[in-house]
């Protein structure tokens, strides 16, 4: 659990059956030594009784606009105004409606549109609600003024239908949270970052691939964006979105991603190839579809160029950052690697545990030595990389 030791942040809690949830929020802030304002709105309180959130914060709980204990009487000012965020969770269809229009009601809506830190939010809600035109209007109309929409998950609803629409869990929107407060140590830096696989051709409907699901490399991304940084994703084909603020190119081939890469890398401050580039490409791939002769089939490789190593080798090369996913000697194996492409950082892991997977271990390796981050989200093992990154610039 990270340390959010003197942080302030305030609570918003909207009437849903996901307000439950909004609890063990409230508990694992206040574990990790946030000091947390809590506000609720008055359906809220019909899920979650004010008593209930107070135990937990160890401070008075707000639901009146009119409440006597703010001095001045002006609660939706006063209440957000030593905060450094402002969390809603859950967040239901009519309040996010509230926030997109400008509706000012009650406290909570109040305070949100008299804020002066950032705003984020955990939708909840039916799937079928989830899915309205309307919905996703308000949904990129809140993106687009800055406000963080963090879900929602796919799952079984209270309602007893299955679909996108649930709250996240709580401990996802307390590493929201973390991210979000997490020092902005690449603000003003250029990261380029390559995900995913490439696809090489042998007709229009076969071809050569890497595993990759590219989870690592949009974990990477988003890391990124959430130090600060500018960041542009270059991503071999997945079935991933792009993370909030992140510049996405899309490419096939291994040759398209050279391309992308080396147009870019002039002008980035640090490139991270994460991505399964196809270390071959078929000479002459058919036009058409290729029948089935009954017979075996021989196909003419030529080898693929390699974009860290010409990236590292450009007269003033980003910080260059690779990836190494090993079966065997691990150590061994990496280390030739780096030295081989000349580059200050690779990070490397067995590739067998972590395809596909939403966790995995690394092993990061630099002239100081070997530094292991144990098993955890890939998400986690990205925001530890970005910081050994960033904590390299600066030494530099």
């Amino acid at each position: 659990m990270g340390d959010l030791t003197g942080r302030r942040i305030l609570l918003g809690v909207t009437g849903g059956i996901a307000a439950y949830k909004a609890a063990e929020l409230l508990r694992l802030l206040v574990k990790a030594g946030a000091d947390v304002a809590v506000v609720m709105t008055e359906s809220a309180t019909r899920f979650v009784t004010p008593a209930t959130m107070q135990a937990l914060s160890g401070r008075p709980v707000f639901t009146d606009m009119w409440d006597t204990r703010v001095e001045n009487g002006m609660a939706h000012i006063e209440l957000s105004r030593d905060r450094e965020l402002i969390v809603v969770a859950p967040a239901t269809a009519d309040f996010m409606a509230k926030l997109v229009h400008g509706l000012a009601d009650d406290l909570l809506s109040t305070l949100c549109l008299a804020r002066d830190c950032p705003l984020a939010v955990a939708p909840a809600m039916n799937t079928q609600m989830w899915l309205r035109p309307a919905m996703q209007r308000n949904v990129a109309t809140l993106r687009a003024d800055g406000v963080g929409v963090w879900g929602p998950d796919a799952g079984e609803q209270a309602c007893g239908e299955t679909g996108m629409g649930r709250m996240v869990e709580p401990e996802a929107i307390y590493a929201e949270i973390c991210a979000a407060l997490a020092p902005k140590r690449l603000a003003g830096k250029r990261v380029l970052v390559t995900a995913g696989p490439t696809f090489e051709p042998i007709d229009p409907v076969r071809g050569i691939t890497n595993l990759s699901s590219g989870k690592m490399g949009y974990a990477l991304a988003q890391a990124a964006a959430e130090a600060g940084a500018n960041v542009t994703l270059v991503s071999g084909p997945t079935a991933l979105a792009a993370p909030a603020g992140v510049e996405r190119v899309d490419v096939v081939t291994a040759l398209q991603m050279r391309d992308a890469v080396i147009k870019r890398a002039p002008s980035s401050d640090v490139f991270i190839a994460v991505a399964a580039v196809a270390d071959y490409h078929v000479v002459g791939a058919a036009d058409q579809k290729i029948k089935k002769s009954g017979g075996g089939m021989t196909l003419q490789l030529a080898e693929n160029p390699d974009i860290l190593a010409e990236v590292a080798a450009l007269p003033r090369p980003p910080f260059c950052v690779g990836f190494a996913a090993e079966t065997e000697n691990l150590r061994e194996n990496a280390q030739a690697k780096r030295r081989k492409k000349k580059i200050p950082l690779l990070a490397a892991n067995i590739a067998q545990e972590a395809f596909g997977r939403d966790d995995n271990a690394l092993m990061l390796f630099d002239d100081a030595g070997e530094h292991p981050l144990d098993r955890a989200p890939k998400i986690d093992l990205a925001r530890h990389l970005i910081v050994h990154v960033a904590n390299m610039l600066a030494a530099k």
